[in-house]
């Protein structure tokens, strides 16, 4: 599992039939970032994942990948390799609170 941002939306007209009906967006993976362990920061890369949740644009979500995407009722039977299974409220690293939902600021 690993945390990321969505980051935007992906649109196919023409995809297979069990695809039809589900929430494609991109998502950056985020780390702790190793020069300020108080903050995440993004990795530069950009995943396309199948949404389960309802996640919206800049919202911070739990992601995972593989065959552990496909273990969810809503994606147990699809083409799919990365799935969206939460939207984070608290990041908590060394019993200190570096993301919170609540927080404008971040």
């Amino acid at each position: 599992m690993f945390l990321a941002r969505v980051t935007g939306t992906v649109v196919a007209t023409q995809k297979v039939a069990s695809m039809t009906g589900h929430r494609l967006l991109t998502v950056e993976p985020l780390r702790v970032d190793p020069q300020q362990r108080d903050r995440l920061a993004g990795t530069g890369r950009t995943f396309v994942v199948v949404d389960t949740v309802g996640a919206g644009q800049g919202e911070m979500v739990l992601i995972v990948q593989g065959s552990s995407a496909r273990l969810t009722p809503e994606t147990e039977k699809l083409p799919v390799d990365a799935a969206i299974i939460g939207i984070v409220d608290t990041v908590n690293v060394q019993n200190r609170t570096i993301f919170s939902a609540h927080d404008e600021n971040q």
